[in-house]
């Protein structure tokens, strides 16, 4: 079986800063592209930014020069500064990952439980 969890988040005051981080482990064969994506009350799952196996990025506007997305493939894990945090910030976010596993010989999208990030004064 393949796993991720996340783990960073918290209650943050407006311009703060978090890590978030999301571990990936099991049957794992390799790793293609991870991302981080977040969902609010009411609202529907958006994507925040990904990540190629080879390392190019995209992120939403909304985050652009805010949040920086990174890996570490020795590790399995993908990471996401956020500074400059704003209250719209407020969501859980969740962790996915393109995984090609060892007892499956296939490829297949993995997501992580969520972790709350909370932007308030």
């Amino acid at each position: 079986q393949v796993q991720l969890v996340e783990s960073g988040g918290g209650l943050v005051q407006p311009g703060g800063s978090l890590r978030l981080s999301c571990a990936a482990s099991g049957s794992i064969f390799s790793i293609n592209a991870m991302g981080w994506y977040r969902q609010a009350p009411g609202k529907e799952r958006e994507l925040v930014a990904t990540i190629t196996g080879g390392g190019s990025t995209n992120y939403a506007d909304s985050v652009k020069g805010r949040f920086t997305i990174s890996r570490d493939n020795a590790k399995n894990t993908v990471y996401l500064q956020m500074n400059s945090l704003k209250p719209e910030d407020t969501a859980v976010y969740y962790c996915n990952a393109g995984v090609f596993s060892r007892p499956s010989a296939g490829w297949g999208t993995y997501w992580g439980r969520g972790t709350q990030v909370t932007v308030s004064s």
